[in-house]
């Protein structure tokens, strides 16, 4: 078993997020004004052809390789070169069964969705960049088992770059569907370039039974997961598309992106970290309590606030930008969008939890519970409300987190309101501000002034409620990245 400390992992670990998060600044607000440029001159029906490729696209992925990347990370002892080979050779296999027939059927599957002939090219092109994505797999997985961040961040900086320029140009210049077809191309190729660059790795085919067998007994159970997930969240959108309109489709894109905001800017950095930490010190119950609380500290920080701004000021940000009146319909689902990411934030760490120290059944059944939910409420919630149904129904399900506090803490005593409360007492503080005081934003320069008070606001009284705390984690933090440099 690798030698890993509960210091050596939680420098590690505090090291990887301030990489994560620092160093992608520049490409989060860069995708931000993409995102924004994107909104200003792309149409509904757009955004819905891109969500409906996209979710065909991570269909076939959840299917590449049965879960093997995840068995070598949240394996006990260091892989062999045997392990990794055989993986990538069961990897390659998988993909050219999916993206061969996927390929021959193109014609067929974009008719049925009405994407027309921009919508094919962007569908080949992520089957494309699909097959391009599973070569890097091996050296992404090898980054993220050694706790490497700051080396794995690297080809995130360069994908994030190619890709938001190339949206922005594509965008700008008129071309629309095919904007995202040239920079999903641009950013595989870019990745991959970048990945071999910082970890290469000695390429190879194996096949060894033993080796197979041992990484698919955690494997496969944490792929039915997410097949399940996928069922529950991308074949829900193609079930959508079926059923809707595509410019509603669209809206709810709209919707999603904007809502799921702060889970891009801050929770992907710290859940991306949080599986293979929680894997090293899966012996270590004491060690885990203290990283899991830290995660909950630091997420709900940062979440909790965002997500209450999104909801207050949405309607101001539509009304005062112009060419976004077209997303009036979707001020709804934004905010219930946002109040389910709100406690998928806190519920995701304990799945990735459950998974590093083999419970991969019990996550198993939540999402069997939650897939079924999701569909049953989504069918319900749109026949009544229409396309905001969808987000109303999310928030309902996710309700259902509280599920996942009950069940994690059978397997290891720590608490979830004790790093949490106050970062929500906060929030609802400055969510009372805005409400009583919303008649004064006259102009989109004073709605970014009004942000930015409520901003300040919120870090008062955290200051005030819970100085030890923020104190302690900055000290920490700071400790870990100068020693882990």
């Amino acid at each position: 078993m690798e030698n890993f400390t509960f210091e050596a992992i939680a420098k590690k670990s505090v090291h990887g997020v301030l990489a994560l998060t620092t160093r992608t600044f520049f490409i989060q607000i860069l995708g931000i004004f993409a995102s924004f440029i994107l909104t200003l001159y792309l149409d509904e029906f757009s955004f819905g052809v891109f969500a409906i490729v996209s979710s065909l696209i991570i269909f076939f992925g959840y299917f590449q390789d049965i879960g093997l990347a995840a068995s070598l990370i949240q394996k006990k002892d260091k892989p062999t070169i045997i392990d990794f080979r055989t993986v990538f050779t069961v990897q390659q296999i998988f993909v050219l069964v999916l993206v061969v027939p996927a390929m021959i059927f193109s014609d067929q599957i974009v008719s049925l969705y009405g994407l027309g002939f921009d919508g094919q090219l962007l569908f080949i092109a992520l089957l494309v960049s699909f097959f391009i994505n599973s070569v890097r797999t091996i050296p992404t997985v090898m980054m993220e088992r050694d706790l490497q961040y700051s080396k794995l961040v690297i080809p995130e900086i360069v994908e994030g770059i190619l890709y938001n320029v190339t949206l922005i140009i594509g965008a700008v210049m008129g071309f629309g569907v095919t904007s995202f077809t040239l920079a999903v191309l641009i950013r595989a190729i870019g990745g991959l370039i970048a990945t071999y660059i910082i970890r290469p790795w000695s390429i190879g085919f194996a096949f060894d039974r033993d080796s197979l067998k041992q990484l698919l007994s955690f494997g496969i159970p944490y792929q039915l997961n997410n097949i399940l997930a996928l069922f529950k969240d991308h074949f829900l959108t193609l079930y959508l598309g079926l059923i809707l309109p595509l410019s509603q489709l669209g809206i709810i894109a709209f919707a999603q992106k904007l809502a799921f905001l702060p889970l891009r800017l801050i929770m992907d950095n710290i859940i991306k970290i949080t599986f293979p930490s929680y894997s090293r010190l899966q012996d270590d119950k004491k060690s885990l309590r203290i990283a899991i609380e830290k995660s909950l500290f630091v997420i709900s920080f940062f979440i909790f606030p965002v997500a209450v701004m999104i909801i207050m000021f949405t309607p101001f940000l539509i009304e005062f930008i112009p060419r976004y009146g077209k997303w009036q319909p979707a001020i709804l689902s934004v905010m219930f969008f946002a109040l389910s990411t709100v406690l998928s934030s806190i519920s995701t760490p304990l799945t990735n939890f459950l998974n590093a120290i083999g419970k991969v059944k019990i996550t198993f059944y939540f999402m069997i519970f939650w897939t079924i939910a999701t569909w049953i409420t989504t069918v319900i919630a749109v026949s009544r409300m229409g396309f905001n149904g969808v987000a109303f129904a999310a928030f309902l399900v996710s309700l259902s987190s509280f599920g996942v506090f009950i069940v994690t803490k059978r397997y290891l005593d720590f608490s979830v309101l004790k790093p949490t409360y106050k970062s929500f007492i906060a929030a609802l503080i400055i969510a009372i501000f805005i409400f009583f005081t919303d008649f004064l934003i006259t102009s989109f320069i004073v709605l970014i002034v009004w942000s930015i008070i409520s901003g300040f606001i919120y870090m008062g009284i955290m200051l005030l409620i819970s100085r030890k705390e923020l104190i302690s984690t900055i000290k920490f933090a700071k400790s870990s990245f100068s020693k882990e440099k």
